[in-house]
């Protein structure tokens, strides 16, 4: 697993970082918070480990950024355990809160509980019907409608914008999305699925601020949010 761990203390860094390669894990280091946002924009770790108090930005000011377009996982780490700051983590998204100092182990059986119910989520089926604001996808008719008013896509748009659907609020990467929307007919050309998006967002009036916008993550996918 590719694990994002952010820090400004280098000792913690480098032994943490040590720990869990030795696990078989893919360590990526950052010692400060924009560069911590910098390589999760580039990098797309499946599991982030964010102290609190770094310098250019904060955890709580990355996880509040990361969660504008992404649900992966993150463990906040943190020097005291204070109420407050634990209250403002939960509620900026964060999935779990570990005080330092914390035992190697700890942070093993941390990690793998976490990424089991991410594990169990991602294998649930998606319902039939979806809704994402005023937008709705249904499965079974192959219908798409916004505000009520049916929007006509073709198949390939439709299943695209069906997977976004299904991960809302997730990253989604062009592979899966060509994987999805092609399925056994064969693999479609990754330059299509941009022409695709392009032409859902013009059929359904999707932009900034609007519920059922598709953002871009150059180099990384799409995702569908409800703002």
């Amino acid at each position: 697993m590719k694990i994002l761990l952010a820090d400004d203390d280098l000792d913690m860094v480098d032994i943490t970082a040590y720990a869990l390669r030795r696990e078989g894990h893919t360590v990526i280091t950052a010692s400060d918070g924009q560069q911590a946002l910098d390589r999760w924009q580039s990098e797309n770790p499946e599991l982030l480990l964010l102290d609190v108090t770094m310098r250019k930005l904060d955890g709580f000011e990355i996880c509040s950024r990361i969660r504008e377009a992404s649900s992966v996982p993150i463990i906040m780490l943190a020097a005291r355990q204070k109420e407050e700051d634990i209250v403002r983590a939960f509620e900026l998204g964060v999935d779990d809160y570990l005080t330092k100092p914390f035992s190697v182990k700890q942070l093993y059986l941390r990690i793998n509980a976490l990424m089991r119910r991410a594990s169990a989520e991602a294998t649930r089926p998606p319902a039939n019907r979806l809704q994402v604001g005023d937008l709705t996808v249904d499965r079974d008719s192959q219908e798409t409608t916004k505000n009520g008013k049916s929007i006509r896509l073709t198949r390939l748009e439709f299943r695209i914008l069906y997977c976004l659907a299904a991960n809302e609020g997730r990253v989604v990467t062009a592979e899966r999305l060509l994987d999805y929307a092609w399925g056994e007919e064969g693999t479609g050309d990754p330059s299509l699925v941009k022409t695709h998006i392009s032409h859902i967002r013009q059929k359904l009036g999707l932009g900034p601020g609007q519920a059922g916008y598709i953002r871009c993550r150059t180099g990384v996918g799409y995702t569908l949010t409800r703002q």
